[in-house]
């Protein structure tokens, strides 16, 4: 029997299973966007202020209008095949209290079916409002920094 095909396919198995393993943990780079953008339908950006966002509202990374201007180091997720959306913030000066933010308990959403490195594993259990725009977002607020996302849901604003 000959080995050398049995090698190669372990070999080649080997290398696709650390691949799959390492790839999702390596900093942003030409590799890991496509693959992000061709295979997980995903792509994500980095603003230093919400002001640095764009602010045509169908663009693919414009930021919902309840967002502080002031709010710094902003990352963004979206899943390219629909409507799902990451957002982290950190609030400056402007709080997170605006008219388009209830506090209370919000009407469940899918958990984000969208994955970042810098998104924390479980955040059901902070969730304090619903904010809205153009879609329905669960916000969930850590010290400063503020963790929101939405599975496409519109807002009822919308709707109408």
């Amino acid at each position: 029997m000959k080995r050398r095909p049995l090698v190669i396919a372990a070999a080649t198995v080997g290398v696709l299973a650390t691949a799959a393993f390492a790839l999702p943990n390596l900093p942003p780079n030409p590799v890991t966007d496509t693959i992000d953008h061709k295979v997980h339908k995903q792509k994500g950006k980095r603003f230093a202020t919400a002001a640095d966002a764009p602010t045509r509202a169908k663009a693919p990374f414009a930021l919902p209008s309840w967002i502080p201007k002031d709010a710094t180091d902003v990352r963004i997720r979206v899943r390219t095949t629909g409507e799902a959306r990451l957002i982290r913030f950190d609030l400056g000066k402007t709080p997170l209290d605006g008219p388009q933010c209830t506090a209370g308990t919000p009407k469940r959403q899918g958990a984000p079916e969208l994955h970042a490195r810098w998104w924390p594993n479980e955040l059901r259990a902070e969730v304090r409002s619903e904010c809205r725009d153009f879609h329905q977002y669960q916000v969930a607020v850590r010290g400063k920094r503020v963790y929101a996302w939405t599975d496409g849901t519109p807002s009822p604003r919308a709707q109408g």
